[in-house]
């Protein structure tokens, strides 16, 4: 397979900073991506889904950035995470001296009812002096708009597309078409604040914030500490675990309880590619996982959270219909159908990788799969959580219905396919998932079911797979019914307790993945040369599957293997212990960043490997 060209370091090509050359913050609300360089290229404010004011990572020209530099350039940059919480630090070194811009979006408590959205940047000089220059150039609606700019006695305000933003700062400010300007020289043990405000239509800029900035440092800093706390993991590879934890809950909506899959649009799976898709929403698949994942580490609330979410999308119908099922594949984080998707033609898209999307077709697309997801991750919590109520358990009753009368349609599959519909392996494999999860509580709780109706069409699902997902010749279980290409996918049978670790039907089809998807502990999800899905193009490994791999070593009892796999494949997060959704071969991080789903696979790798090796 042709390996991938690197997507370059900070400021490569024209100003764009390289995917895996940021770090994430976020007021579980929305997120904003902060450049190694201290630039905020990437920030929509009110919500994950809102249209950006900063989009320098899809157009440096266009898109708006705010940016924080030493004046005479910097000898060394290094970034790192306030120990135990979302905070950024990025440190310039130079021949003058060392100075720190620390970022964060203050939460100061659980559920705030009294939360105000901003952004916060302080610049400290730790030695020496620095002159820094600051300048924050907004482009309201994905760049579309230039606000109107207004100098008042507290600040400057920004206005335009239906938005309101403030910057208050302790540092004197300057406008100039569009821009807001400051230009000082700190000396060892000063610093100057920054903080842009998200303002309601009728709030005034408020003042205090930055006398408060160091109140709001600490109160965020024990948030995420007091948050981290209640992890239960204390293995070998706690720091990684830890990281990923913090970036799942970064990407959950906590007025909601939605969980996003990623923070960002459009960053492309293929520097140059059009393989570019909008993340920024809730889809069930991926929700459902992380709330697995933090579950295995003890964060019952977050689970409970999304259970109430997921229960009016099942008591609503979840916006589906008859062909598509009780749920759509994914929704935005009011639990709505998204936009439709369209093109935002006047970016460049990350390194020229066009085009830039908003909303996701995919929401249209049948995926059976989700079913099996969605009521494993019911089951765990029903396990390790308060447990479900009954009229939770009527809605997935219902849904488990529908999908005992649909199980053997051709659908998208996990991987969202814009081809023609197939009998996915991993779509029957998750409908007996559902089915079997759905028969282990009813038993577990005495809740009422047609157990016996349901494993009548339980048993036919196991058998359809064997029978004809199956290739004797191949020796393995493949993407489809009477296809000839492997899906890392199948990797997930042992791990949903399909078939045992050492069956050597799943034994043979580990082979032949290690022999077709495997380069190197990174896993391709499928052979793009022997199939088609209905995009041009090719794509980096799948971090996902990488770590599937992982799971997949250690249950066969291949222990040294796996753990040489999972240290391996930390060598591919970016400084901070971050990764995007693929990997190419060159390492370079490709796709929407950071990706729920490769964190949270990370911390089902890692727990699984701990516990066989004691």
């Amino acid at each position: 397979m042709a390996e991938v060209p690197h997507d370059g370091g900070p400021a490569d090509a024209e100003g764009f900073v390289a995917i895996s050359d940021h770090g994430l913050i976020g007021d579980l609300r929305s997120c904003a991506l902060v450049g190694t360089d201290a630039t905020i290229d990437w920030f929509c404010p009110r919500r994950f889904d809102s249209a950006s004011v900063f989009g320098a990572l899809l157009d440096p020209g266009k898109g708006g950035a705010w940016r924080m530099e030493p004046v005479d350039g910097a000898t060394t940059t290094h970034q790192f995470y306030l120990p135990d919480s979302t905070i950024l630090v990025t440190r310039f070194l130079t021949e003058q001296g060392v100075t720190e811009v620390h970022d964060f979006m203050p939460v100061v408590r659980p559920h705030d009812p009294d939360h105000r959205q901003r952004v916060v940047r302080r610049v400290a000089c730790v030695r020496g002096a620095t002159r820094i220059r600051m300048e924050m150039a907004p482009r309201f609606d994905y760049g579309r708009v230039v606000p109107e700019v207004e100098e008042t006695d507290g600040g400057v305000l920004l206005t335009g597309a239906d938005l309101r933003l403030g910057v208050t700062s302790t540092a004197p400010l300057t406008t100039d078409e569009g821009c807001v300007r400051a230009d000082l020289t700190l000396e060892g043990g000063e610093e100057a604040l920054f903080v842009l405000h998200v303002l309601d239509d009728d709030q005034d800029l408020p003042t205090g914030d930055c006398d408060d900035t160091a109140a709001l440092f600490d109160a965020t800093a024990r948030f995420w500490r007091d948050w981290l706390s209640q992890s239960t993991y204390t293995g070998r590879w706690r720091e990684m675990v830890d990281r990923s934890a913090l970036t799942l809950k970064l990407l959950t909506h906590e007025p909601t309880g939605a969980i996003i899959a990623a923070p960002t649009t459009s960053l492309p799976e293929k520097i140059g590619g059009e393989r570019n898709w909008d993340y920024r929403y809730v889809w069930i698949r991926d929700a459902a996982f992380s709330l697995y994942a933090l579950l295995r580490l003890g964060f019952t609330d977050e689970a409970g959270a999304f259970m109430g979410w997921l229960s009016d999308r099942l008591r609503s119908d979840g916006g589906g219909d008859d062909e598509l099922g009780p749920l759509r594949v994914l929704y935005d984080i009011d639990g709505e159908v998204p936009v439709e998707e369209h093109e935002l033609d006047h970016l460049r898209g990350h390194l020229d990788s066009r085009p830039v999307r908003v909303g996701n077709a995919a929401v249209g697309q049948l995926q059976l799969d989700i079913y099996g997801e969605l009521i494993d991750s019911v089951y765990l919590y029903n396990k390790y959580g308060t447990g479900i109520s009954y009229d939770a358990w009527t809605d997935l009753t219902r849904a488990l219905t529908w999908l005992m009368d649909n199980w053997e349609r051709d659908d998208a599959g996990m991987w969202e396919i814009r081809d023609d519909p197939q009998a996915h392996t991993t779509s029957r494999l998750m409908s007996w998932v559902a089915i079997e999860r759905m028969m282990r509580i009813a038993r577990q709780r005495g809740l009422p079911g047609d157990l016996a109706g349901w494993g009548e069409v339980r048993d036919r699902i196991f058998t359809r797979i064997m029978e004809h997902s199956w290739d004797p010749e191949v020796g393995a279980f493949m993407q489809s019914e009477g296809s000839d290409t492997l899906d890392a996918g199948v990797l997930l049978m042992p791990m949903v307790k399909f078939v045992a670790p050492d069956d050597p039907r799943f034994v043979s089809t580990l082979a032949e993945v290690e022999r077709r998807l495997v380069s190197d502990s990174l896993v391709f999800r499928y052979d793009l040369d022997a199939t088609s899905d209905g995009v041009d193009g090719d794509e980096g490994t799948f971090s996902l599957c990488s770590f599937w791999y992982v799971e997949a070593l250690t249950r066969l009892g291949r222990i040294d293997e796996a753990r040489l796999a999972l240290e391996k494949m930390f060598t591919y997060a970016n400084h901070l212990g971050l990764y995007a959704e693929q990997v190419g071969l060159a390492g370079n991080q490709q796709g929407n960043f950071p990706q729920a789903f490769t964190h949270l696979s990370l911390i089902s790798a890692a727990l699984n490997l701990d516990r066989s090796l004691g």
